[in-house]
């Protein structure tokens, strides 16, 4: 029946035309991002727009009015209310891992595995380096940085390419699915309202089973596929290293302890985790109270950042100006995520005021299927459909929101929900991915190559990622 609001007369049968509304939001943003090839952001603010007005919300409700009131505007509350818990945790994140990166704790970290492990198990000392130094790096800022690396031990074994690049790869992909400070899952826990302390604990307990197998797949197809090193890469990788060594009129800086690279690394993990622990394991007191504000992710990594400044600058001879321009550098990147981001969350907050979530809500719940097997299976089909992990990740937790926000459910549980978001929106990367691009590029492999070995990698760490958190969700 028709349904008036806001001085807009539409037309919106009941639950069948919000889904209906739903469906044609979804279709329109796949088309915008595909066909049109528009910016996310500017798509994923568009679909908002129309979707809300499609849904009855009038344009008052949608942006406010000129002159302000105490009301906030859905657009409004959806933008600032992802913004303020995912920002600040990106931006230091995104510095911390520049830090790290600039300093040579990357070379520091594969060195000391290389040597550890032996030549012979060279591949899983790449993937565990992608595991470690993935944690605080962006996926493509880890792949400039480690691909040197990557050549050099393909070149000195003469064995293919693949067998150092897929374990290193998968290592990197984990941690940007699973882990904070990674966009991905800290938009998710801000959306779900789940802590980060539990985003972490699952994306341990998820991504560690999933690297182990994806890893196993790395063996098998490097040992099956040869594919030679990329000369021109190792010899652009080589030229960058003579000019970073002109820069510094040919004076090494001193060397980056391994301990220090893993304590710069671990601190933040565990003071959000120790936090995490404090809330469950002790009564409100003093001691909890400090324990919780050194782990609150604000905190943590503000505290990792300072000293990543110290013992990996300024001690080893960096000046303040130095320290500046490699963050200020490293946070140019950070804006279109955040951007895509907030837009996610304008999308959420636009779906629940119209009732669309709500409707959408009731449809799942009577299909019956798990609510972590429909948020895998949303992500999958949306990162498929249009390539962005991100864009997978906002809009399946806004669409999964009103499953799960009026249950009685553990925040643990919340997290592997966000787990399973997470393995779908990792699946299947192809050529509507940058990150097939990048990987195909850097490491010089064919386009049917990437297929063979990159795509089945990525569809391997998500089926085996989303199968660990569905185990996990029955016992939690």
């Amino acid at each position: 029946m028709p349904v008036h609001t806001g001085g807009l007369l539409l037309l919106v049968d009941g639950t069948a035309g919000l889904l209906t509304v739903a469906a044609l939001g979804i279709a329109l943003l796949l088309f915008l991002i595909i066909k049109v090839r528009l910016q996310p952001f500017v798509a994923l603010l568009a679909v908002s727009i129309a979707v809300g007005l499609a849904a009855g919300l009038s344009v008052t409700e949608l942006f406010g009015t000129v002159q302000k009131s105490a009301a906030t505007s859905v657009v409004e509350a959806g933008m600032g209310g992802i913004l303020g818990h995912v920002a600040i945790i990106i931006g230091l994140g995104t510095m911390l891992g520049a830090i790290l990166e600039v300093s040579g704790g990357a070379q520091v970290l594969s060195s000391r595995l290389l040597g550890l492990f032996g030549e012979r198990r060279a591949p899983l000392a790449m993937g565990l380096t992608g595991l470690i130094f993935g944690i605080p790096v962006f996926f493509d800022v880890g792949i400039f940085v480690l691909a040197p690396i990557v050549y050099a031990a393909a070149k000195r074994s003469g064995r293919s390419v693949l067998l150092y690049a897929m374990p290193l790869l998968a290592g990197l992909s984990m941690t940007h699915a699973f882990l904070p400070p990674h966009p991905g899952p800290v938009a998710a826990a801000g959306l779900l309202h789940v802590s980060l302390g539990w985003v972490i604990l699952m994306g341990v307990a998820v991504g560690v089973p999933a690297v182990l197998a994806a890893w196993g797949y790395a063996a098998w197809i490097g040992e099956r596929l040869f594919v030679p090193v990329p000369e021109d890469m190792l010899e652009a990788a080589e030229q960058a290293r003579a000019e970073v060594a002109r820069e510094r009129g040919g004076e090494s800086e001193a060397p980056v302890a391994l301990s220090t690279v893993l304590a710069v690394i671990g601190t933040p993990l565990v003071l959000i985790l120790a936090a995490t622990f404090s809330s469950i394991a002790l009564e409100p007191s003093t001691l909890r109270s400090v324990v919780e504000f050194f782990g609150n992710p604000f905190v943590a990594l503000t505290i990792a950042l300072v000293l990543a400044y110290y013992v990996l600058g300024v001690r080893r001879g960096w000046t303040r100006g130095s320290l500046e321009s490699v963050s200020t550098r490293s946070l140019k990147p950070v804006g279109n995520i955040l951007l895509v981001v907030g837009a996610g969350g304008v999308f959420g907050a636009v779906l629940k005021a119209g009732g669309v979530a709500q409707a959408l809500s009731d449809t799942f719940n009577g299909i019956g299927l798990p609510v972590i097997v429909l948020a895998y299976l949303i992500a999958l089909v949306l990162r498929v459909a249009q390539g962005s992990a991100t864009v997978a990740i906002v809009t399946t937790a806004g669409i999964v929101l009103p499953l799960v926000e009026h249950g009685d459910h553990s925040q643990a549980f919340l997290a592997l929900v966000i787990m399973a978001i997470s393995a779908g929106s990792i699946f299947a990367s192809h050529v509507n991915d940058g990150g097939f691009w990048i990987v195909s590029t850097y490491f010089g492999i064919s386009e049917r190559d990437t297929l063979k070995s990159w795509t089945v990698l990525e569809s391997v760490l998500s089926v085996a990622g989303f199968a660990v958190a569905a185990g996990l969700s029955l016992v939690v």
